[in-house]
This record gives structure tokens, sequence and C-alpha cells, in this order.
């Protein structure tokens, strides 16, 4: 399916402004990392730990009931999960300065107030410490680089060292594009929103490969093709397949984010910055990074064994096949004596004939 067809813009001519707008995303996500690794940043229970309660009605209880009056208790952040019959909740909520009692006096204290007519008891409390601790997060660590690590092997494989360093790249830069976009929004960091970041860079990463499986075979094919017009027409050759794959994801994370509920809420707007992040990626940071990697003289991207014909060298008149002459190439093609296969052989002169006679004459010596 194809939503535009055949079209020219001047994707790397834009490569100077996209690498600076893409610096300064870069620059924010670095930052976004310091204040979550010094703890400033605004952190899920999951990481920054907290106190749960759970929390039996005598009537049953919506779950968005049960938010608004988390609300105006001023625990805005809590995470609340509805057991069957709506008479049992699960309430999560942040670590505070006081004690885990007071939190739990309080919570029940805002559910009192909510519903007057509903009387509450708390079945049973505890702290919560943080899921994610300093070991996991030293694994997790390493998980990534070592993923990186893999996605520039793989790519050095199927493509050539320059490509998977480039995808490398692209594929980090999503990812502290996005942390740093939810840093500005002062966004809460959850388990959930880990997953979408893992998610986004792997869809950053096969829509860089499609961009860069075009430019590769249009490296083999088109060899006299400067490099700058080359990785430009080639992205323009993919852009409706880019949309398409796009818009459908796009939509479907939307869609998420409209109707999808409370805890899928940051979730959704992860993924919609983390698919509108990674197509920009693909074709403004990772194949104008190929264009500025290329190497001094203007170096090839791919082996020279992979290319399928010798370009023609420059300067030289095309050479074409010599023609024989239609006389010399009858005369060679049929022997002295022979007619050519195309014309019938004349007859013989019969005796009697002028000819004949003629030649019996000459032939004859005077008296």
């Amino acid at each position: 399916m194809e939503i535009l067809h055949k079209t020219d813009f001047d994707f790397m001519g834009k490569r100077k402004l996209a690498f600076g707008v893409s610096i300064v995303l870069s620059v924010l996500g670095v930052f976004c990392a310091v204040m979550i690794y010094t703890g400033h940043a605004n952190m899920g229970i999951d990481f920054a730990g907290g106190a749960s309660a759970n929390l039996v009605f005598a009537k049953p209880v919506h779950i968005d009931q049960a938010r608004d009056a988390m609300d105006k208790a001023g625990f805005g952040d809590a995470e609340i999960q509805a057991f069957t019959g709506d008479t049992k909740l699960l309430v999560r909520v942040k670590k505070a300065n006081i004690p885990i009692e007071q939190v739990v006096d309080k919570i029940k204290e805002g559910f009192v107030v909510a519903f007057p007519d509903n009387p509450v008891t708390v079945d049973s409390s505890s702290a919560i410490g943080p899921t994610v601790g300093k070991a996991l997060q030293k694994d997790a660590l390493y998980a990534i680089i070592l993923s990186l690590l893999v996605i520039i092997a793989y790519i050095w494989i199927r493509f050539e060292f320059k490509f998977g360093l480039a995808a490398t790249v692209a594929t980090l830069h999503d990812v502290l594009a996005v942390m740093g976009i939810f840093y500005l929004l002062n966004r809460e960091f959850t388990l959930l929103v880990v997953v979408a970041l893992l998610t986004v860079a792997g869809y950053s990463l096969t829509d860089t490969v499609v961009v860069f499986d075009r430019i590769r075979e249009n490296l083999k094919l088109r060899q006299k093709d400067s490099l700058l017009d080359l990785i430009n027409s080639s992205i323009n050759e993919v852009l409706s397949r880019t949309i398409v794959v796009s818009t459908t994801g796009m939509l479907t994370v939307v869609a998420l984010f409209l109707i999808g509920g409370e805890v899928l809420h940051d979730f959704a707007l992860a993924m919609i910055l983390g698919i509108a992040v990674g197509t920009y990626s693909s074709i403004f940071v990772a194949s104008p990074l190929l264009y500025v990697w290329r190497g001094a003289g203007g170096g090839r991207l791919i082996k020279a064994a992979m290319l399928t014909k010798q370009p023609v060298k420059a300067g030289a008149a095309p050479t074409t096949p010599v023609v024989p002459s239609a006389p010399r190439a009858e005369a060679a093609a049929n022997p002295v004596g022979q007619a050519p296969a195309d014309r019938p052989a004349k007859a013989p002169e019969k005796k009697g004939g002028r000819a004949y006679k003629g030649l019996k004459k000459k032939a004859e010596p005077k008296e």
C-alpha cells in the first residue's frame, strides 16, 4: 500500500538542523538519567518504595471513585487494584516522611470522608521496599550495554560496521529522548514505563533496518550516484512504508492512551513519544550518520565484493562492436564461387545461347 507516490524530499539537506534537535533531546535524556540515579526524578512505587493497605468495604466501590477519593486525600499517585466483588481494594502509595501507621490511617480517613455510608476496615498493611534495588539496577545497566553490543554485531554482520554503529546511536537517542520528555512533563517512572522504553528501542531498530536495507541495495545498483543523493532517494523510496507502519502503531497506542485507563496511561504516552521519535530518528539521525561516517575520501559503506557491476571510468568513451560493411561481410561469409544463401545460384548457359556463341567465336583462330 502506497500513500505517497514517488516523493523527492530533501531529508539530507536538513541533517544539520536535525542533528541540533537530536543533541538537545539526548542531553535532556542524559540529565534525566542522572536525576534518576541520584533519586531526584519522579520515581514510581516500584523504584522508590512506599506503603500498601488492604481495605475491605461493606458495599462495592468503583475503582474510579476510589481514585477520586485518594486524589482528595493527597495521594494522587496512588496505585489502586480492585479484587473480585469490588469490596476489597489494594492501595499502594509512595514512600512518605511519616510512619507507615499514619499513612494507612490517612488512606482510611480519605475513604471514610468520600464514602460516609460505606464502612471500611483495614485488613492488613505493610511497608513496600523498592522492587528495583541497587543490584537489579546494576544488572539492568549491564543488560542495556550488552543489548547495544549485540545490535552492533547483528547489523555489522548483516550490513557493515558503520551501519551497526549508526543504528545503535539512533536507538540510544530514541530512549534518551523519551526519558527527557517524560522528565520535562514530570511523569512518573514506573516499571511499565521501562517496558515501554524497551519496546521503543525494538521499534526504532526495526524501522532503521528497513531504511538501511534499501540504502544497501541502492549502493550495489547505483554506484555512479553520489552518496548524498543515494541516501536521500533511498529514504524517499521507503517513506510510504514508514508512514503506514508508524500511523498504524500510533492509532493503537492513542486508543490505549484515551480509553486504556489510568494504569496504562503513562505506558501509552511513552509509546506515542517513542513511535514519533523512532520514525524521526530513522530518517534524520541514523541515515545522515552514514553519510557523516562514510570515511575519508568518500570511502565505501559496503564491501567491494558485494558490488554487482563495475562503474564506468570517468572520461572513458563507450566502446561499440565494429560491424563490417555489407560487401565485406558477404565476402567473408561466402567463399569464391559460392552464391550467398539468400540469393539463388545463377543457371549455367545452354549451348546455342548468345553468350555461348560469343565465347566460341573468340576461341576459334583466324585463318
